[in-house]
């Protein structure tokens, strides 16, 4: 009855070697980053609700960056837990703080075997738990993009190879690029949290900072997870402003949103796969509901196929440790 079916489509899909060569999607452990979370002192402290994630001194970092080289990961991303917060946030650039002295020593260690990526934004040293500077209960744009000019110049000078602006303040990658620039570092990168959406995926990263904010919400500064269109402006201006990598945040939700950064993007296109999409992986697990590995390279196909060039992912470290891709 079928004899004269000529178009079949499994035959590329009989056996794993065909699988494997013909596949148009490819995962690969040098666009992968790495977050770690800092603490003072040494040692580690477990983050509730963030299975296998702690926050790690500077020793431990060290080591766990030499391991990672070991196993070819080479992009790690840098956040602060600080305890020493204020309403301005001045511990953010403060040359002896956390993500600065944390760069220092892995790049005299490593060199430029690593490329150090760290978070600039407010949040983690704010008594008030908001990405820029308050007045009353309004987050002041202008203000803020000062402070973050002044933390990204701070962390370019500790050894930071990309800063990467969070808190979607308007006109930051401008400031920031012209404050890099005029103090020589025109070689550090700008790493754009571009279309960072206003989501519930992020719970187990702010227990990891204790960084809710004490009023409000993030919804004034944030994207609306409703809107698309709003994501190309956004594009458009950190294009114009000067930025070398534009990110979607989160990842899997927004798949559409990368496709049309991909579409419509000059330069590299990245996306972070945050707390909560690692989170629901770890908890499908636990419950015998999935195969980690099989699961994570799914997701990360996704997020690939979309058009993401570079994944943020706390499945990085792990992924090279089991080999695999």
């Amino acid at each position: 009855m079928l004899g004269d079916l000529i178009k079949r489509p499994r035959r590329l899909r009989r056996n794993a070697s065909v699988r494997e060569l013909v596949r148009d999607t490819h995962v690969q452990l040098s666009h992968l980053i790495q977050p770690y979370f800092l603490k003072d002192g040494k040692g580690s402290e477990p983050i509730t609700g963030f299975s296998g994630v702690c926050r790690l001194g500077v020793d431990l970092v060290s080591r766990q960056v030499e391991s990672d080289l070991e196993k070819g990961l080479r992009n790690f991303l840098f956040f602060a837990h600080s305890t020493k917060k204020d309403s301005q946030g001045t511990e953010a650039w403060n040359p002896e703080g956390l993500i600065p002295t944390t760069l220092s020593t892995i790049k005299k260690r490593f060199g430029d075997s690593v490329l150090l990526f760290t978070d600039v934004c407010l949040c983690p040293f704010t008594s008030h738990g908001h990405c820029g500077v308050v007045k009353g209960e309004e987050i002041v744009n202008d203000a803020s993009v000062e402070q973050l000019a002044k933390m990204a110049v701070c962390h370019a000078q500790a050894g930071a190879d990309f800063v990467a602006p969070s808190d979607m303040m308007d006109g930051r990658v401008r400031a920031i690029r012209h404050a890099l620039d005029r103090q020589g570092y025109q070689q550090v990168g700008v790493l754009a949290y571009t279309a960072k959406y206003a989501s519930s995926y992020y719970g187990p990263f702010r227990e990891a900072l204790d960084s809710s904010p004490q009023f409000s919400d993030r919804s004034s500064y944030q994207m609306d997870f409703r809107n698309a269109r709003a994501a190309l402006q956004e594009l458009s201006l950190d294009l114009e402003e000067g930025a070398d990598i534009v990110m979607v945040k989160p990842a899997l939700p927004y798949l559409d949103i990368i496709a049309q950064f991909r579409e419509h993007s000059a330069v590299p296109v990245a996306a972070y796969c945050v707390s909560a999409e690692y989170q629901m992986v770890k908890l499908l697990v636990r419950e015998g509901l999935a195969e980690e590995r099989k699961l994570v390279l799914e997701n990360l196909s996704a997020i690939t196929r979309a058009g993401a060039q570079i994944i943020v992912t706390y499945h990085a470290s792990e992924i090279a440790r089991g080999g695999w891709l």
